[in-house]
């Protein structure tokens, strides 16, 4: 991309819970002259987060622009060289963005959870943001980036010790923190999609389902993101109890698809998952069995309920509101700790640590998104030079996880 553009960075939905945070973050962490531009439907609301920003934030451009305006997306992305978007639920809102960005070359990074997105974006704008050069970098936050960037580095560990290629690989999430509005409205999004159209469901259950080519997919068996057994099951190092991991559905598919993106080098048997630690007390095998059936229970309920507009009336009373979140103190005090167990076809083990103290999905997610953003932005020659829809790691790889390193996330891999 020629260096022609006004800004280096527009933040999009910077008005919203999440875009505020992230805005804060970008005022310290961008290096000095970074030009950036905060985005979104309202000047007046615009022209607040600025000034509540402070003097350091004064020379920022505003830029009125609506996710139902196409004018109006083209014209942004055409002025930036990356745009970080906070705007979702993605599948209603989020498409108009990406045409644009594919359009215009720019690059791209967003925090959506949504596979139906994905696969919506990829079938209609790969192949144009792949010729343009623009790296359209999907799942910038919590959702996805520690399961992406952990497997990414069990596989350059692998490949630096000449131990093989992966094959079983487990993620074990233990977190503390609150789940978003905007998160919820993002699954009801889904939810009234397949209600509408049935054939969509197999975005969300088929592991490969964001793939680039399912037939150059390793066929090993059956992989669920249902669990609830020992942990000692997967290391025997380990104790206590897991069971199913709430974000796990995602993830792995994003994990899937970076493998493929990088032509499949984690391993022609590489197999994949994500689970939630339930503890160690007595108590764990309950707490397992009950987070299990809990996810199960309410996936069942709201896509029921998405399908009348009685139930849906009754999920706007009930749900946290989009755009809502946690207290400062709160998101101070929230933390995450994702341990990921690979194994290899020489039989060596591999651990990745990926952990941080904030919020995962609000103070911790401002880090990774605001630093996706700045990568794109900067560190174009330390990046693969792919272009389309991607991943945080097949995009961005050891450029980022430096980056987050640098920011005082933990970012390790031993060999076991």
């Amino acid at each position: 991309m020629a260096d022609n553009r006004e800004f280096d960075i527009a933040l999009f939905g910077a008005t919203g819970f999440v875009g505020k945070l992230t805005a804060e973050y970008l005022l310290d962490a961008a290096p000095s002259g970074a030009r950036i531009a905060l985005a979104g439907r309202s000047l007046d609301k615009l022209t607040k987060v600025r000034a509540d920003l402070g003097p350091k934030a004064a020379s920022w451009d505003l830029v009125v622009a609506d996710s139902t305006d196409q004018a109006a997306l083209d014209a942004l992305a055409a002025r930036t060289k990356v745009v970080v978007t906070t705007v979702g639920p993605y599948l209603r809102y989020g498409l108009p963005l990406v045409a644009a960005c594919a359009k215009a070359g720019t690059h791209y990074a967003d925090l959506t959870g949504e596979p139906l997105f994905i696969r919506e974006a990829i079938d209609t704008y790969h192949e144009e943001a792949g010729r343009t050069g623009a790296k359209i970098v999907n799942s910038c936050g919590f959702d996805s980036v520690p399961s992406d960037l952990s497997v990414y580095q069990l596989y350059r560990a692998s490949v630096s010790d000449n131990a093989g290629e992966l094959t079983d690989t487990t993620l074990i999430a233990s977190l503390k923190g609150g789940v978003s509005g905007g998160t919820i409205d993002s699954g009801r999004a889904m939810m009234e999609a397949i209600a509408a159209d049935s054939s969509k469901a197999s975005v969300l259950s088929h592991p490969y389902s964001l793939s680039p080519d399912k037939s150059m997919e390793p066929d090993v068996g059956r992989q669920s993101d249902q669990a609830l057994q020992r942990a000692s099951s997967i290391d025997p190092s380990l104790d206590g109890w897991v069971s199913t991991f709430v974000m796990a559905a995602h993830n792995t598919k994003i994990v899937r698809r970076s493998n493929g993106l990088l032509g499949w080098v984690y391993g022609k048997n590489f197999r994949y998952r994500e689970v939630m630690s339930a503890g160690k007390s007595a108590a764990a095998p309950l707490v397992a069995a009950g987070m299990a059936g809990g996810i199960v229970a309410t996936m069942a309920t709201g896509a029921l309920l998405s399908r009348v507009s009685a139930g849906r009336k009754l999920l706007d009373r009930v749900l946290p509101k989009p755009g809502t979140g946690p207290s400062e103190e709160a998101r101070r005090s929230g933390w995450f700790s994702m341990k990921t167990y690979a194994h290899t076809t020489s039989g060596a083990k591999y651990v990745a640590t990926f952990q941080a103290k904030g919020d995962p999905g609000y103070q911790a997610t401002a880090v990774m998104l605001g630093e996706s953003g700045l990568c794109l932005a900067f560190d174009t020659d330390k990046q693969p030079e792919l272009a389309g829809i991607l991943t945080p790691a097949a995009a961005m790889g050891d450029a980022l996880t430096d980056r987050l390193r640098a920011a005082g996330m933990t970012i390790e891999v031993r060999r076991a």
